[in-house]
């Protein structure tokens, strides 16, 4: 999605029980979930935080109740996402956001052992396919990308725009939907293979792994303490030279 596509969805996350849609040019329509976005972690997501090795990259965080969960059980944790309203409420419950793409430049590039594309995110920019290079490039090597897929065996690329209950609707951008088949044949083509798939309340994963070789850096880090856990991602940021040390507290970054 776009940053110009999101005015819609940035004032429903002061609302969220008001109606907002994703509506296709094919003429179907997806609900958005908010209330749940913007809740705390729900037992299904309980099952992908467990499968969860820091540190973790939540790509496309929105609320970041993933994140928060993550930070929460002292897992260094990056979210990151489009919408400053979004990344605010994640730095307001105390964990680490920027307000970035994830083709933008990113701090931990080839050292992230854990990347999450939740909530339907496989769709960002329209093209799977790059989307998922672009995952493997960020994924230190032996690193896993999981993914939420469509319960349905699909592979659908579109147009679509983001519609409010009161029938305004938002300007048009590329997306994409995929089930689990379609998912793991492009995950193959950029490098990751297949480690599991499971299902959980009607929910689909997938966990997939880079196929990278090199010296892989510190993963499965758990901090003791919200001081350690902020070394950590000191630590990483680090690594990227002055620019980043500073990069959490960068308010051109909400």
């Amino acid at each position: 999605m776009k940053a110009g596509a999101i005015g819609l969805y940035e004032e429903a996350l002061s609302l969220p029980g008001a109606g907002l849609l994703l509506r296709t040019a094919c003429g179907h329509t997806l609900p958005l979930q908010l209330e749940r976005w913007c809740g705390p972690a729900d037992r299904t997501d309980e099952e992908l935080l467990l499968r969860c090795q820091g540190p973790v990259l939540d790509i496309g965080c929105g609320p970041g109740r993933l994140t928060i969960a993550l930070a929460e059980r002292g897992i260094p944790v990056l979210g990151i996402d489009i919408s400053r309203t979004a990344v605010a409420r994640v730095r307001e419950a105390g964990a680490c956001a920027i307000r970035r793409s994830v083709f933008d430049p990113l701090p931990g590039q080839g050292r992230w052992a854990t990347a999450l594309l939740a909530d339907g995110n496989i769709g960002i920019g329209g093209y799977p396919d790059e989307l998922l290079r672009r995952c493997a490039r960020l994924l230190a090597p032996g690193g896993r990308l999981l993914i939420e897929a469509e319960h349905d065996d699909i592979d659908e690329r579109m147009t679509a725009w983001l519609e409010h209950a009161d029938g305004r609707r938002g300007p048009v951008f590329p997306w994409a939907r995929l089930g689990v088949s379609a998912l793991l044949e492009l995950a193959a083509a950029a490098g990751l293979h297949f480690l599991e798939e499971w299902t959980d309340a009607g929910r689909a994963f997938v966990a997939v792994a880079s196929d990278r070789a090199g010296l892989c850096g510190a993963t499965g880090i758990k901090a003791e303490s919200r001081d350690q856990l902020d070394q950590a991602m000191t630590r990483l940021f680090a690594a990227e030279g002055p620019a980043m040390l500073h990069v959490i507290q960068d308010p051109e970054l909400l």
